[in-house]
């Protein structure tokens, strides 16, 4: 889904309509002002929040710009001083610098990895590796508890213990969610509440260490659309309220975890609900913003466009589903849905642009792509990979960008005073000291204000 309003920004609004494009359907919708009259306090509160330093950004042409941003505000410098055991400054040592994980997380959903056997999931395995740290899992009430007490409790805790192994983090998606609602679950607005309220102080304690970052609700703006159970406690107690006490549950069960509100509906409902929770002070730091684009690729000023807007609110923001296809654009269509050539390039030269003006927003803290190889979700040629797992151009492009353009390396030698310094990406690195005979290697983190690092030898 894609919205637009005729305004500069999305407030002050056109107070006559808004206008929601939805890109899945193909359909503009107007909404009657007069309906938003009791968030309309709401958009105004949100709209005087300080927004982020102004920064030289072509509203028509962002990405112009975003290569300078990108080196402002994802890049630190260090100091590396070299001593010996007794505090004595080393000169002319060899300093060798090796970036292992970046700070901010490119993701993927992960919901296949033990699907598959053999030699595919070892080649699914090596290519998720190979360019992500970062992991969804797939927490769908209806699949994690077909039955009533019987739940992939083993499997989930199996996907992620094979993430910490590769050092990827991880997030659970979704703890409640009107679509993919067990058949046996209650259907009454006030059991459904007290079976989610289990539901969440059941899973987030026991997955913490494993799983500390959480979809916590799923699209809420939409709920009462559907007929399932949470429909229903949505329809008593509307979006707000039910958002609000599953986020205190989750952050009761676990204090530490980072807490996500995800949607698709990037709209005035989605906008005002927001304001609302903040205003409520609910306890999440992520927005969670859909990006499904299989009808068509969102224009990169409209992406830039959402980016703006959604810092205003002063949470991170989250791309959670990106979707890009390398075949026809569509929604839903007949089946087999084939990538194509041209469709590839198109998608690979897309993905690079789009990941590199996310990457350059100060607010934008992940990015996940959904379906790591073709034929997944609706069958889609939305993939990274084909569907023998052989790379498609957007996966090579998009491995060159994470690890190879926005990756850091550097060979230096202390000086007089046992220093060497560089700028490098943020993130957690490897450094190997050579000096007198003697080598050494430390591991470190550097954040946004950078660091000095010592290294004994």
């Amino acid at each position: 889904m894609q919205w637009s309003s005729p305004g500069n920004a999305w407030l002050p609004l056109n107070l006559f309509t808004l206008r929601l494009r939805l890109t899945s359907a193909g359909k503009a919708v107007k909404t009657n002002p007069l309906r938003m009259v009791p968030v309309l306090s709401l958009l105004f509160m949100v709209a005087r929040m300080p927004a982020l330093p102004a920064a030289d950004v072509d509203a028509a042409d962002p990405l112009k710009s975003a290569t300078e941003r990108i080196e402002k505000i994802r890049k630190a410098p260090v100091s590396i001083e070299v001593r010996d055991k007794f505090g004595r400054k080393i000169p002319g040592a060899i300093v060798r610098v090796e970036q292992i994980r970046h700070e901010f997380l490119f993701g993927c959903n992960v919901f296949i990895l033990y699907k598959l056997t053999g030699e595919a999931h070892q080649a699914y395995a090596n290519r998720f590796s190979a360019l992500f740290n970062y992991a969804t899992l797939p927490f769908y009430w209806g699949t994690y508890e077909p039955e009533r007490g019987r739940t992939q409790r083993e499997q989930l805790r199996q996907i992620a213990q094979w993430c910490k192994a590769y050092g990827i983090s991880t997030k659970g998606h979704p703890l409640v969610w009107h679509e993919v609602y067990p058949k046996w679950a209650p259907t009454d607005a006030a059991e459904v509440r007290a079976a989610y309220r289990r539901r969440i102080q059941e899973i987030v304690p026991d997955f913490k260490g494993l799983v500390d970052r959480w979809d916590v609700v799923n699209e809420a703006t939409v709920a009462t659309k559907f007929k399932s159970g949470e429909s229903q406690w949505v329809l008593r107690d509307g979006p707000a309220r039910v958002v609000e006490d599953a986020l205190a549950w989750a952050h009761a069960a676990n204090p530490e975890a980072e807490l996500v509100y995800n949607d698709y509906n990037l709209g005035a409902d989605h906008q005002a609900l927001i304001a609302q929770l903040i205003k409520d002070g609910a306890p999440f730091s992520v927005i969670g913003l859909q990006s499904h684009m299989h009808a068509g690729e969102w224009s990169l000023a409209e992406v830039w466009k959402t980016c703006e807007t959604y810092a205003a609110f002063g949470k991170k923001l989250h791309f959670t589903e990106v979707s890009v296809v390398s075949g026809e654009h569509g929604w839903e269509r007949p089946l087999p849905w084939e990538s194509t050539p041209e469709g590839e390039q198109r998608q690979a030269e897309y993905v690079e642009k789009f990941y590199t003006l996310l990457f350059s927003h100060p607010a934008v803290g992940a990015i996940t792509w959904w379906d790591l190889p073709d034929g997944q979700w609706q069958g889609a040629p939305s993939g990274l990979l084909h569907k023998d797992l052989s790379p498609k151009p957007a996966y090579e492009r998009l491995q060159k960008l994470v690890r190879r353009t926005w990756w850091t390396r550097a060979s230096l030698v202390s000086d007089a005073a046992g220093r060497c310094e560089f700028t490098g990406f943020r993130g957690d690195y490897q450094v190997t000291v050579q000096a007198g005979g003697k080598t050494r290697t430390a591991s470190f983190s550097l954040g946004k204000a950078g660091d000095t690092w010592v290294i004994k030898i």
